[in-house]
């Protein structure tokens, strides 16, 4: 789903600006008590949504945006399944030299996830993507945000244009670090496994994307 030109946005640094703070009143997902990390087993990315970040990633090509885009994950955990089984892209910009500043609409989020639950209840924020094509210095404090809205938010990238056959996808979630010298502990990423999968009525179109997204 393509977004419409955002018309008010925030600005968010590393220090973990939040909606919550920006006095939104977006509704939240239920609280998760025990850590993703312990419950789930692999990340299975739906091909409509592989389809739609690389949809996304060449749209903003075309207006000569250069830079990896950013965009909202939604889906379902069961069985220790984590299935991401839609997206919606959001408006985002970060400064080239200076990546600690950027720039995500909140409200943007707030009004499209609202409309998401009314068509599919079910499905719930359950983290972001970004076109990457690697893990960013900026995107622990970005992952901080997204977490206003599910507690432990995966982070899939998506390799838009890669140069090997071999799956598009890195998983990841963010975990507390300690350190061994006694300094305060920090988030890092931790790798997840993931995979695409499809409905019965997906498969068919499932290669012919792969083939796609390589072809971009």
């Amino acid at each position: 789903m393509s977004p419409p030109a955002a018309t008010t946005s925030t600005k968010s640094t590393s220090d973990g600006q939040t909606p919550k703070e920006n006095g939104l009143s977006m509704e939240k997902n239920p609280p998760v008590t025990t850590s993703l990390l312990n419950k789930i087993e692999k990340v299975v990315v739906h091909p409509l949504v592989l389809l739609s970040v690389v949809d996304h990633f060449n749209r903003m090509g075309k207006i000569g945006n250069s830079q990896r885009v950013v965009g909202v994950l939604l889906g379902s955990l069961t069985n220790k399944i984590l299935d991401v089984s839609n997206s919606f892209a959001l408006p985002f910009d970060e400064e080239e030299k200076e990546k600690d500043v950027w720039f995500l609409d909140h409200e943007y989020l707030e009004n499209m996830y609202t409309m998401f639950r009314k068509v599919n209840a079910r499905e719930r924020i359950v983290g972001w993507y970004h076109t990457g094509p690697k893990l960013h210095r900026n995107d622990i404090s970005i992952n901080e945000l997204i977490r206003e809205y599910h507690p432990d938010s995966v982070l899939v990238i998506v390799d838009a244009k890669p140069k090997d056959l071999g799956l598009p996808t890195e998983a990841y979630i963010a975990v507390e670090e300690i350190h061994d010298d006694g300094s305060p502990a920090s988030k890092t990423f931790e790798h997840l496994p993931s995979e695409i999968g499809a409905e019965e009525a997906e498969e068919v179109g499932v290669e012919h994307l792969l083939r796609l997204v390589k072809a971009n």
